[in-house]
């Protein structure tokens, strides 16, 4: 004859008590969350170095346009040669790090990354391409640091 206890350990365990089923819903949720939680964080951490790097971009443009004016108003003088190889430099830079310039002389006008400041009739240019370059627009890949402002050249 067999003792209670050795009937109860032989009987199959068929169902888990319900508090055990709710802390294993419970762990499964949090663990959801948790991995919800990381991927949120990951982007966000993304984002901001992303935002961060072009503001640090958009600083060196100020720097650069500083130079690029100083050798326009003495493309000649005793300093222009240093100007001109810390320009080349600072150019390099952000050639490294991606940054290209955009809005040349001839190019189709593209409102996205170009700026008009004026308009200019003529009848040689084809109609709404850049008849000159006020200021030198600059893109990282395919996001715009800076648009160009640019002359729009009209069909006369």
């Amino acid at each position: 004859m067999q003792s209670s206890a050795e009937t109860e350990s032989s009987q199959p365990v068929t169902e888990e008590p319900p508090e055990i089923a709710a802390l294993e819903d419970r762990l499964k949720r949090a663990l959801a969350d948790l991995d919800n939680y990381r991927k949120r964080s990951a982007k966000e951490v993304d984002r901001r170095v992303l935002e961060n790097r072009e503001s640090m971009l958009r600083d060196w443009l100020e720097a650069l346009d500083s130079l690029d004016r100083a050798l326009h108003m003495d493309p000649e003088g005793p300093a222009a040669p240093g100007l001109r190889a810390v320009l080349e430099q600072m150019e390099s830079i952000l050639a490294r790090q991606g940054v290209t310039r955009t809005g040349e002389v001839g190019e189709q006008f593209d409102p996205e990354r170009h700026e008009a400041v004026s308009v200019r009739e003529d009848a040689e240019a084809p109609d709404r391409t850049i008849a000159d370059v006020a200021r030198s627009g600059y893109a990282l890949g395919d996001r715009v640091l800076r648009p160009a402002q640019v002359v729009v050249s009209r069909a006369g």
